[in-house]
């Protein structure tokens, strides 16, 4: 849990935490990885507190598995474009090249924060393949609760 609590919710973290659980809905659901998808998209529902915007969100994510692409205005460009990143990271990861780092620059991205976006993507891709392999479900879990920060160790709630 420790991996967890500091990929994805370690309180140096500058990239919104609602986006960060949003790129592990869209790993997890190229993955084909309904527990996490399940307890990440209560996560982001929850970070978001907008029941309307994040099924707007789940839904353009879902037709983008078809599509390809990304079409919603409840996202920014700035956004779609790391989500874009999460999915190539995720399909293709031999194929990510100095010009998708620029891409994600050029969108208003620094550094440390494609590291972020980075990590997210790449922990999803294993905790995916984890989960699956178990054969994990979600029968009997309260959906959605997940660490607030890497600071405290029984902090477990969505802030």
């Amino acid at each position: 849990m420790a991996l967890y609590k500091n990929v994805l919710h370690h309180s140096a973290n500058t990239t919104p935490k609602w986006l960060l659980e949003t790129i592990g809905v869209y790993v997890s659901l190229i993955n084909q990885c309904d527990y996490c998808v399940a307890h990440h998209f209560e996560g982001l529902r929850k970070l978001l507190n907008d029941e309307e915007k994040s099924g707007v969100i789940k839904s353009a994510l879902a037709e983008a598995l078809e599509s390809g692409v990304i079409v919603t205005p409840a996202l920014s460009q700035k956004e779609i474009t790391a989500l874009n990143y999460a999915a190539k990271l995720t399909t293709a990861p031999a194929y990510i090249a100095e010009a998708q780092i620029e891409q994600l620059r050029a969108a208003g991205w620094d550094d440390g924060e494609i590291l972020e976006i980075n990590q997210v993507a790449a922990y999803f891709a294993y905790a995916n393949r984890t989960v699956l392999g178990l054969g994990v479900t979600t029968e009997g879990d309260q959906l959605g609760l997940s660490p607030n920060n890497s600071n405290d160790r029984d902090d477990w709630g969505h802030r």
